[in-house]
């Protein structure tokens, strides 16, 4: 007996502490996994519809008369009187009875601002196939995060522009302006804008001139713009500051809206295809602009004669396009100024190039900055720099081979942010998970907590009381 004793108390100190060690050690491999691989348990589950990953959109419900239809008029009976020769109507798009949704114009005119088609292709597209996409589509707008208005209004105004330019600033005899009404009265009618003023709408205006006629009435919405502009100009005149610089901006703001890229209208230059530049600079373009565009006739004047320096009259037409490549292709910089507006295509297509940008537009506001460093792969000069005697082909001779090549590899890394196309006939299929569409949508989803504060700061107002819209600074 005693020895019976003796034995279990032996066994029963060596069992205890090693129970201890084996579920201390079980706990510190739990954790481990837990810390390291997270993503283990939820790669496969679907998404919850408020999940923080994504963000939640109602389709407002407008006619297809303000969208599809409106392109399938374009295909059919438009004609563009801006362009010598239509290579859109000359080789036009097999047009079946029955096609729910036809491409986009390749007419660079408009093919340049066509992000409201590969947005609105991306909530068209059907759930199962959506599973890329950072937007969450909800059916009902109480569940909503925001509100996307599916107006094509870039279309809208090309096609006025291009039928009749003299109507497009007036409301008599004018499409457009009839299709803007037509919108606004849909939308302004409804639960969802009155909730919320039109503050977690989005519009997408990609042309500087899109919904000219209601741009007052917008105003409060989110906005998805190329850049400020001509928005800032409205601004502008409706001033009463004295502040030297400062501009009250009423319209627009990067608190509530979002930059998003022009198209670009030149091919993808991977950098495995990249070959030796023998040209420091070039350019493509208009050399006449008007307002803040007119740097870039001066910068004309200064630069033509410099050596290893090209600048070229045009447009990446059907005609320039191949010039434009092989432009931009076999030089070291691309030039980058100021237009009628900061900002073009001109830029995207350089970056699709690997030619590296030279930014000379003091004012310029750039698509998903803060997700993005433009400055790891551009050149960014102020406008004064850039206009004394050969200081900017100095400045540009100054780079080492070595700056050259980093600058063209981060510019590599970037090239997929900034393409629409999503492969899929109509633009009705999974989005690029790194693609521009993507990136608009994370853009939009940081603005929520400034715009539901926006929200619930106007309901508490009592009745009557007037704020008048307040200067956001950046």
């Amino acid at each position: 007996m005693a020895m019976t004793a003796k034995s279990n108390k032996s066994s029963t100190s060596l069992t205890v502490p090693n129970l201890f060690l084996f579920f201390t050690l079980l706990s510190l491999f739990s954790l481990f996994i837990f810390l390291f691989f997270p993503t283990a348990t939820t790669l496969h589950s679907s998404p919850s519809p408020h999940a923080s990953t994504t963000i939640n959109v109602y389709v407002a419900d407008l006619p297809r008369s303000l969208n599809y239809d409106l392109l399938h008029r374009y295909w059919t009976s438009f004609s563009d009187s801006r362009l010598s020769t239509d290579e859109d109507h000359r080789h036009p798009p097999s047009l079946h009875p029955v096609a729910k949704y036809l491409p986009y114009p390749d007419n660079p005119l408009i093919k340049q601002y066509s992000a409201e088609y590969w947005i609105m292709g991306d909530l068209m597209t059907p759930p199962q196939h959506r599973v890329t996409s950072f937007a969450n589509r909800v059916l009902d707008p109480r569940l909503a995060d925001v509100v996307f208005v599916p107006f094509f209004a870039t279309l809208s105004a090309e096609m006025q522009l291009g039928a009749n330019k003299g109507a497009f600033r007036k409301k008599t005899g004018n499409e457009d302006y009839k299709r803007q009404r037509e919108v606004m009265d849909a939308v302004r009618s409804t639960e969802a804008w009155n909730r919320s003023g039109g503050r977690d709408h989005v519009f997408v205006l990609t042309d500087p001139v899109a919904m000219w006629h209601v741009k007052d009435e917008i105003a409060p919405a989110i906005l998805l713009v190329v850049d400020f502009g001509g928005w800032y100009r409205l601004d502008s005149r409706g001033s009463n500051s004295f502040e030297s610089g400062v501009v009250p901006h009423t319209q627009v703001s990067v608190i509530k809206d979002v930059i998003v890229p022009y198209t670009h209208l030149l091919p993808r230059l991977d950098l495995s295809q990249n070959k030796e530049r023998h040209q420091l600079l070039y350019f493509k373009g208009a050399k006449h602009r008007h307002r803040g565009g007119m740097i870039r006739e001066k910068l004309w004047d200064l630069m033509i004669d410099e050596p290893g320096v090209i600048m070229e009259e045009g447009f990446p037409n059907a005609t320039g396009r191949d010039q434009s490549i092989k432009g931009m292709r076999t030089s070291e910089f691309c030039l980058h100024p100021a237009g009628d507006t900061p900002t073009s295509c001109r830029l995207f297509d350089a970056i699709q190039s690997l030619c590296i940008p030279v930014i000379v537009s003091d004012n310029i506001e750039l698509p998903f900055e803060g997700m993005v460093d433009y400055s790891e792969f551009s050149v960014f000069v102020a406008t004064s720099d850039a206009l004394k005697p050969n200081w900017l082909v100095n400045h540009l001779k100054s780079f080492s081979k070595e700056q050259k090549a980093t600058f063209r590899q981060n510019m590599a890394r970037v090239q997929p942010i900034f393409v629409y196309d999503n492969g899929h006939p109509g633009g009705i299929g999974p989005v690029p998970l790194d693609g521009a569409v993507n990136h608009i949508w994370k853009k939009v989803h940081q603005k929520l907590p400034m715009i539901k504060e926006t929200i619930i700061r106007e309901r508490r107002k009592p009745p009557g009381v007037s704020v008048p819209r307040r200067c956001h600074c950046t």
